[in-house]
């Protein structure tokens, strides 16, 4: 957790869970869009899994977005830029220069929001053992290492597998008795007003007995984002959903 909490701003835009790739490509035109101030976000924050396969240490893997890529990295020295890494993306540092990057072991990320303290996060940060265990070993610098080379050596066959299997995930299913398992999940761990969180594409708000809960739908599903609203509104956030002009 970070222990100097970044003010959130109102007129963020929040992005969770695009799952970008060459046959979801929608993001591409919002966030072209804020790279040349059609629409103007005061904060641009990130919450994961915004690419369907984006590994720092595997070459392929950026080329595959290197469009995209170079439009965050240019938006970034205009405004603050916020990343928390996911599942699908990871190892983002290099690759970023100027952006806030936040992997796994950081969050949740503590914030003002509002000026009350609130926590963010991706939402793959507590899990079972094995899928602990898992995330430990897709980040692990030596199996990233040998992926790199297998990848290269093998001519992108398992990358281009994996690419195909993600493709044919559904990313917009209902999680049924969700608040049960978010209070069991996150239950006395956080202390706070907000806790805010993706991963698990559900686009629902509920209170709980130690903080309001936000699961931000995913931009995958219907192309959402969320905006940061003022003091003076109720709801702490306003979702978009983005249509392309023609």
């Amino acid at each position: 957790m970070s222990h100097n909490p970044i003010v959130i701003k109102e007129g963020a835009f929040i992005i969770s869970d695009a799952h970008y790739s060459h046959l979801r490509p929608e993001l591409f035109d919002l966030i072209l869009d804020i790279h040349t101030q059609k629409i103007m976000p005061t904060q641009l924050i990130f919450m994961g899994d915004i690419f369907d396969a984006l590994f720092g240490s595997i070459d392929f893997t950026c080329k595959q977005n290197s469009k995209l890529i170079s439009l965050i990295n240019e938006i970034s020295q205009k405004i603050e830029v916020i990343y928390l890494e996911g599942n699908h993306d990871f190892n983002l540092k290099n690759i970023f220069p100027q952006v806030k990057i936040f992997p796994i072991q950081m969050q949740p990320v503590e914030v003002l929001c509002r000026g009350k303290k609130s926590y963010l996060a991706h939402g793959d940060f507590h899990g079972a053992f094995f899928y602990k265990l898992y995330t430990s070993l897709i980040r692990n610098s030596f199996i990233l290492f040998l992926l790199k080379y297998i990848d290269i050596f093998s001519k992108h066959a398992i990358l281009k597998q994996l690419d195909s299997h993600l493709n044919q995930k559904n990313d917009c299913q209902e999680f049924k008795n969700f608040k049960e398992f978010i209070e069991k999940r996150l239950g006395k761990k956080y202390d706070c007003d907000y806790f805010i969180e993706g991963h698990f594409h559900q686009n629902t708000s509920f209170d709980t007995v130690h903080f309001h809960y936000i699961n931000l739908g995913a931009f995958a599903c219907n192309q959402r984002y969320f905006i940061v609203k003022s003091n003076k509104d109720i709801e702490l956030l306003e979702e978009r959903k983005f249509s392309k002009e023609i």
